[in-house]
C-alpha cells in the first residue's frame, strides 16, 4: 500500500502542460514526442501542490506513451481530479469488487472488463440526500431490482444487504445534501458479449454532493427527433443512455432545457430523464401511462401529494392517460417531473407557448409539496442517515 501513495516527486517524471484554446487537456510524460496541427496553441510548464504535472492538448499527435507503475497511474488520476473543477464532489465511493467504501476520488473507478462498461449491460437508480435523510430510497431500490430482473441480473447480495450498503455509505460520506447513486452490473470477467464468463455480478454506489443552486425558474422544451427507446427498454433503468444524451444535447443547442419524447403512437411519453404532467384548464392533472417509459419514482409521489390539491378544491381531478401533443400544447401548465428536478415548470414547447406563459400555481404547490414531504414526510419516504 505504500507504493500506492508514492510522491511524484520520487517518480524521475517532469511534467508538461500545452493548452489549446479549446481547453482540452490530458497528460503526457516529458518523453513524448508530438506535433501540433495548426497555430493557435500555447504550451506553458505549471506546478500545482509542488508537483510539476503533465497535461497536453488532447489533439496533438503522440508517440512513445510511457508504461506507468501502479503509484504513477494513482498520481495522475489524482492530478486529473485536482485539475478538473466541478460543481459536484465525489463524497464516497462502495465497489463489491474491493468490498469496501473508499472516499478517496481517485480510486472511485471500475474496471473496464466489467460488462457495464464495455457492453452496456448494467442498470442503475439513484435516492435524494436531504437534511441528513435519504428520500424515497425504498421505492428507488425496488425499481433498480425489477430493472436488474429485466436485464437478467442476478444481485450479488439480498435487498436488504443492498440497502445497508447504500445507508453505510452514505454515513461515510458525511454528506447530508446531495444524492446518492448506484449500479448494478453483469460483472467483471472478459470483453465477450455474454456474460457467462463473469463469476459475479458487481453493486457499485457513489455520493454526490452537488453545490449548484436550487432552480424553480420556468424552462423551455423541445420535441425530441432523437428515436425513443423500445418500451422494453425505456421502461427499465439501464445503463444504455445514448438516446438520451442525445436527446439532451439536442435541446440544448437550440437554447431549451430538454427534448420531449413521443411514442410510437404519437402520444406524449417524458423528458431525457424525468416525467412530464400537465394542468388542463379544467384544473385536472394529467400524466402519461407509465407502460412505455420509466416509471418515475418522483412523479407517482407528485400523483400522491396532488390529492391534497384535490381536497382544497385546486385540482378537480387526477389522471393517468394518453396525452396528445396538442392537448398537451394547450394546457394551462406543463411541467418536468424527476428527482433532479423535483417540479420544474414549462413556459413552452416548440413555438407553442403553455398557458399565460409564466409558471403556474399548480406548478408551484406541487413542488412545495414535494420540498415539504422532503423535510417532514413519513419513514416511507424518508430513511435516517447514522452520521
Amino acid at each position: 500500500m505504500a507504493s500506492l501513495l508514492k510522491p511524484l516527486s520520487q517518480n524521475q517524471a517532469v511534467y508538461t502542460k500545452i493548452t489549446r484554446h479549446g481547453g482540452d487537456l490530458c497528460l503526457i510524460s516529458p518523453n513524448l514526442s508530438f506535433s501540433r496541427h495548426g497555430s493557435s496553441r500555447e504550451m506553458s510548464i505549471v506546478r500545482s501542490s509542488g508537483q510539476t504535472e503533465a497535461l497536453v492538448d488532447c489533439s496533438a499527435q503522440i508517440s512513445n506513451v510511457p508504461l506507468l507503475s501502479c503509484s504513477e497511474a494513482i498520481e495522475r488520476l489524482r492530478a486529473t481530479r485536482a485539475n478538473h473543477k466541478s460543481k459536484q464532489q465525489f463524497l464516497a465511493m462502495y465497489s463489491s469488487i474491493f468490498g469496501g467504501i473508499t472516499t478517496d476520488p481517485a480510486a472511485m473507478v471500475i474496471p473496464m472488463d466489467d460488462h457495464m462498461v464495455h457492453r452496456g449491460h448494467g442498470v442503475f437508480d439513484t435516492a435524494a440526500i436531504f437534511d441528513g435523510y435519504l428520500y424515497e430510497l425504498d421505492q428507488h431500490l425496488d425499481r433498480i431490482l425489477r430493472s436488474a430482473s429485466m436485464a437478467n441480473i442476478d444481485p450479488p447480495f439480498d435487498r436488504e444487504s443492498l440497502r445497508r450498503i447504500l445507508i453505510q455509505t452514505v454515513s461515510a460520506s458525511k454528506c447530508r445534501k446531495g444524492s446518492l447513486r448506484y449500479w448494478l452490473s453483469a460483472g467483471v470477467g472478459d470483453f465477450q458479449l455474454s456474460p457467462v464468463g463473469c463469476h459475479q455480478s458487481t453493486f457499485y454506489a457513489i455520493v454526490i454532493q452537488d453545490e449548484s443552486p436550487f432552480v424553480s425558474k420556468g424552462i423551455k422544451v423541445t420535441t425530441s427527433s432523437i428515436p425513443i427507446k423500445p418500451p422494453r427498454f425505456a421502461t427499465m433503468k439501464s445503463v444504455n443512455y445514448l438516446p438520451n444524451v442525445l436527446s439532451k444535447m439536442e435541446a440544448e443547442e437550440i437554447g431549451a432545457f430538454a427534448s420531449i419524447w413521443l411514442d410510437s403512437d404519437g402520444f406524449t411519453a417524458e423528458g431525457p430523464n424525468m416525467n412530464v404532467a400537465f394542468v388542463t384548464n379544467e384544473k385536472e392533472l394529467l400524466m402519461p401511462h407509465f407502460d412505455k417509459i420509466l416509471s418515475g419514482c418522483t412523479a407517482k409521489r407528485v400523483l400522491t401529494l396532488a390529492e391534497a390539491l384535490v381536497r382544497e378544491g385546486k385540482l378537480c381531478g387526477i389522471k393517468v392517460r394518453n396525452v396528445t401533443v396538442e392537448e398537451g400544447k394547450k394546457a394551462e401548465e406543463m411541467m418536468l417531473i424527476g428527482s433532479g428536478v423535483l417540479v420544474r415548470p414549462v413556459l413552452q414547447w416548440d413555438e407553442q407557448v403553455i398557458g399565460n406563459g409564466k409558471e403556474g400555481p399548480i406548478t408551484q404547490a406541487l413542488l412545495d409539496l414535494i420540498l415539504e414531504d422532503m423535510k417532514s414526510g413519513p419513514p416511507t419516504v424518508r430513511v435516517p442517515v447514522p452520521y
